[in-house]
């Protein structure tokens, strides 16, 4: 029994770090690979460089261009985790706490959103942009984003707002503690571990967005870090080393912001499986 504990044992440390190197191998080796020349990168492509070309990344990082992207990535991943969590917040508070007839039913029209992805919307949603005059702002990727990141959003709260118990509720009314009293002074820091959760991944939805920033905006001093490295990708095609630099420091914030949340999203997610 215990030989058998101890082979289970070894296979899962072993499949944890055949995943670790799956994902460590291709990242180490384009930090590496930034560092080369591109006709060094192709004769050599595998070894240490023989001289370390930090001007690949030193003229990357003083590219106005480049901190604007990121600075355009970051508002509007602000933006949308926003207006996200604070209408999800709400919508997930009726929901959870309110009966009336059809709550059940708006909360299946939310879960259904879930099965529609972002492309089917492509058409509707541009030409609604462009009546609204919310092309080329960053309104008109920050609302569609909350909009699409609803349905996930209510889920998650609502689920954990109905875990509160009735009995703290009741208590805080004897007390005078009017609904929305409760819910903001009571019922929102007791979902602090929720709420960091669903920030976190709005924001990450948000940063990774692609598509939705390429259709909004033509300008491009609003363009965000993953159109920056589409269109950087296209201007230098030729030149491997200096695109692999881009692509390495273009993933710098969102490798911090993970090391930074990633005991927030564990926390509110253990916290979510436990109280259910």
């Amino acid at each position: 029994m215990n030989a058998r504990r101890t082979v289970r044992g070894l296979s899962l440390h072993a499949v944890v770090w055949l995943i670790a190197a799956f994902v460590a191998v291709p990242l180490l080796y384009a930090v590496i690979s930034g560092f080369k020349s591109t006709a060094e990168l192709t004769n050599n492509p595998f070894g240490l460089p023989e001289h370390w070309k930090i001007g690949n990344y030193l003229g990357i990082l003083g590219d106005g261009m480049f901190w604007r992207q990121i600075a355009n990535s970051a508002g509007i991943a602000i933006g949308t985790t926003v207006v996200t969590v604070v209408a999800s917040a709400m919508a997930a508070f009726v929901l959870a706490r309110y009966a009336f007839r059809g709550r059940e039913l708006f909360y299946t029209l939310f879960t259904i959103g879930l099965m529609f992805p972002f492309a089917v919307a492509v058409l509707p949603l541009f030409l609604m942009l462009r009546t609204f005059g919310l092309l080329d702002n960053p309104l008109g990727v920050i609302l569609p984003q909350a909009a699409f990141g609803l349905p996930m959003t209510i889920v998650i709260l609502r689920g954990f707002f109905r875990t509160v118990p009735a009995e703290i509720e009741e208590a805080a009314t004897m007390d005078g503690c009017g609904k929305f009293r409760f819910f903001w002074q009571i019922l929102l820091p007791m979902a602090r571990p929720a709420l960091g959760t669903v920030s976190v991944l709005a924001v990450v939805a948000s940063w990774n967005n692609f598509f939705l920033p390429l259709l909004v905006f033509n300008d491009p001093k609003w363009q965000t870090i993953p159109v920056g490295v589409q269109q950087f990708q296209g201007q230098y095609s030729t030149d491997y080393a200096l695109v692999l630099a881009y692509i390495v420091l273009a993933m710098v914030p969102a490798l911090a912001f993970y090391a930074v949340a990633e005991r927030q999203l564990i926390g509110g997610l253990t916290a979510g499986a436990t109280k259910g």
